[in-house]
């Protein structure tokens, strides 16, 4: 019999005696919820609410967003004008009466309390077709990531951009503003790239290529029924203490960073999270310490980890991964090998181009060139893991009704809720 509490090992013996295992997760984590009826189609993102109400909210392919309660009762319902996919919804820390979605290059802001139509709207605030948004610990800053490459940080209230930040090459995919550090931004993108900026500068403090650190590995065999995929880089979270990065990517890694003194990034390693491409991460601010991270993949799979214990997170008594000068070197010899087309790459002048390149590699780039031996990853595998069986879209995690929960979208018009009480 399972307890409702933990997970267990079930022995069953076939008809000639030999035994086969299975894991079994808890009932409550089987117990799912299903949120149902609030879209018409495929749900693209979720963001839950800090403030006393505990709202949520959704949006979906056609411009559609939904408001929900704690019990996924739906209180609102709305089409934005021009009904394109809503790609982001970020509730204000500041003022929980505002909720900013992305829609096409256009930010809407919402009042989730009275969805009658955009309280104010600020048109042209991605140069392209807006991927994510992220709000500072103020509600001060709004940063925006777009299909040019571009993060421009706009400010609150008004909307006025005050900067555009440009060096990735491809689709910036993913942007998060670090704790405690308001002036510090982290963005990721499908050329590889993730990136820590400084807003006093439009240059990053430093980039690290997740491509370089995979042919680094010299160890390195992806599971069985994983296919070789590029780590393009999907979703970038940054943990409540502001130090601990984690990055969903492609190759089914979920690769983390750790920032020392002077915004430097003093170590990486990474996680084999999934079979196929990660395309989720998120720090869970409500558990036990600030470094459980959960993912999801487009293997189906929803994961739980901590990485309390991991070697990037805490160091100590283990080899650390050093910025050495040789690195550095071995570092550019790679990036100048490597001449990526992507379709929508923008190429700056000559020797602007020679001198992004020695910027970067001033910052901690190097580090995506460390030797395979001192690349430090997880073998542990994760404390809980769903089989969600469809391909995650988006994840959550919230606290419904008192109850420590991460709120899944998928392909589906429904959200499904999983506890995590038991942990």
């Amino acid at each position: 019999m399972l307890c409702e509490n933990c997970c267990c090992f079930v022995e069953m013996y076939s008809p000639h005696g030999s035994s086969v295992k299975f894991w079994l997760l808890s009932l409550r984590v089987t117990m799912a919820k299903q949120w149902s009826e609030g879209h018409s189609s495929s749900i693209l993102c979720v963001g839950a609410s800090v403030g006393p109400e505990g709202l949520l909210a959704s949006g979906s392919e056609g411009g559609e967003v939904t408001v929900w309660s704690q019990e996924g009762t739906i209180l609102g319902r709305l089409t934005l004008p021009g009904e394109e996919d809503s790609t982001s919804v970020v509730f204000s820390p500041a003022a929980p009466g505002q909720l900013f979605v992305s829609h096409g290059d256009t930010v809407s802001v919402l009042d989730p309390r009275n969805l009658k139509g955009p309280v104010e709207e600020f048109q042209g605030a991605g140069e392209e077709e807006i991927n994510a948004l992220a709000l500072n610990e103020t509600g001060s800053a709004l940063a925006v990531a777009d299909d040019s490459g571009a993060v421009r940080v706009l400010e609150l209230p008004g909307g006025k951009v005050c900067r555009t930040l440009r060096r990735h090459t491809n689709i910036c995919s993913s942007v998060a503003f670090r704790p405690h550090r308001p002036n510090n931004l982290v963005s990721a993108g499908l050329d590889m790239q993730v990136m820590l900026w400084g807003l006093q500068k439009t240059r990053p403090l430093w980039t690290l290529n997740l491509q370089d650190v995979a042919e680094e590995e010299d160890d390195h065999q992806q599971r069985p029924g994983q296919l070789f995929n590029p780590p393009l880089a999907h979703c970038v979270s940054v943990a409540s203490c502001g130090n601990i990065l984690a990055c969903a990517a492609e190759d089914g890694r979920v690769h983390v960073m750790r920032i020392g003194s002077g915004s430097k990034l003093e170590q990486q390693g990474a996680v084999k999270a999934h079979s196929q491409g990660a395309s989720q991460a998120h720090f869970v601010s409500f558990l036990s310490h600030p470094y459980w991270l959960v993912t999801g993949g487009n293997d189906g799979q929803v994961a739980l980890w901590d990485l309390s214990k991991h070697p990037v997170v805490a160091p100590e008594g283990k080899a650390k991964t050093k910025v050495t000068a040789a690195q550095r070197r071995k570092g550019k010899s790679k990036t100048k090998r490597k001449e990526q087309s992507q379709d929508k790459a923008k190429t700056p002048s000559k020797a602007g181009a020679e001198q992004e390149e020695a910027e970067v590699e001033d910052g901690a780039a190097a580090a995506a060139a460390a030797d395979a031996e001192d690349m430090m990853e997880d073998k542990s595998g994760p404390k809980l893991s769903i089989s969600h069986g469809d391909k995650v879209n988006w994840l959550c995690p919230a606290v419904l009704k008192g109850e420590q929960c991460v709120v899944v979208a998928d392909q589906s018009c429904s959200l499904t809720v999983y506890p995590l009480s038991h942990l």
